[in-house]
């Protein structure tokens, strides 16, 4: 199995990551960037549906809040008709689930380049040279440049204090959390909506998954930067990016998400500062 996953995903991610970093100025950190948008977008035809069916829940959930104060504590009847209004409007509740495993196969793949293939000392003999491909692979002499910043992209983003065991997150370690946090902030739907139908229905269906959903913003940040304390800080920036990028894709095909009346609120402030200037 090892074998196979080797084959089929960390050596054309390893590839495709030396491919950029050799002819993209043969700098480790710009190549992860780089390699990760265009990850990104070569994957985004399965993430579409995905972003997709994201806007079709938001534009019914009118619907489906009218379907459980109809309904009440009858979560069978409710279940059954929020199903039939889902296959009306062509919605696929599971059509986020490939692209979230492709992205967990993903940094796995990602971890085994950066811990395992990144860390050799030796280049050529090294496990990085038995990965590549015969063009891609290194010669004598040649050294991998690791350096981005302040980093070096195959140890944690961390910074010790003199007589303190432990390391604290470095800068890029805590935006790729912040952007972790933003990203399952805007796929979330409106929190408060959804405890205001919870109160009024009985059994405890509702509040189980409103406790879910407020539970994932912020066990996910929370892991990304635990993890990201002892992890190669390469994964940190490629988390940076994907999130940042997933991001922007959410915005521009479903809005703001849970952040909308906080952005909302942020506009009309900025339309008063603006009206008292002119």
């Amino acid at each position: 199995m090892g074998n196979i996953f080797t084959t089929i995903l960390v050596q054309p991610l390893t590839n495709g990551l030396i491919l950029f970093y050799k002819y993209l100025g043969q700098n480790l950190g710009v190549a992860i960037i780089l390699f990760s948008i265009f990850l990104i977008f070569v994957l985004r035809p399965l993430t579409k549906p995905y972003l997709e069916s994201m806007k079709k829940i938001k534009d019914i959930g009118p619907q489906v809040e009218k379907l459980k104060k109809k309904f009440g504590s009858d979560k069978l009847k409710f279940s059954q008709a929020q199903a039939e209004l889902y296959k009306q409007n062509k919605i696929n509740p599971t059509a986020g689930c490939l692209p979230y495993i492709l992205q967990f196969l993903v940094l796995i793949a990602l971890f085994q380049v950066f811990t395992v293939a990144l860390s050799e000392q030796e280049i050529t003999s090294g496990k990085l040279n038995q990965l590549l491909y015969a063009p891609l692979k290194f010669s004598d002499g040649q050294a991998l440049n690791t350096k981005f910043i302040y980093m070096n992209i195959s140890k944690p983003d961390t910074f010790n204090i003199p007589g303190i065991s432990f390391g604290f997150p470095g800068l890029f370690l805590i935006l790729a959390t912040f952007a972790q946090f933003l990203s399952v902030k805007i796929t979330t739907p409106y929190i408060k909506a959804e405890e205001k139908i919870a109160k009024k229905t009985k059994g405890n269906l509702d509040d189980t998954q409103v406790m879910m959903q407020k539970s994932m913003t912020y066990m996910m940040p929370l892991m990304t930067l635990i993890f990201g304390l002892k992890l190669p800080s390469g994964l940190a920036l490629y988390w940076l990016v994907y999130s940042l990028v997933n991001v922007w894709q959410q915005v521009s095909m479903s809005g703001w998400g849970s952040l909308t009346p906080m952005v909302n609120l942020v506009k009309s402030k900025v339309t008063k500062n603006n009206g008292c200037s002119v």
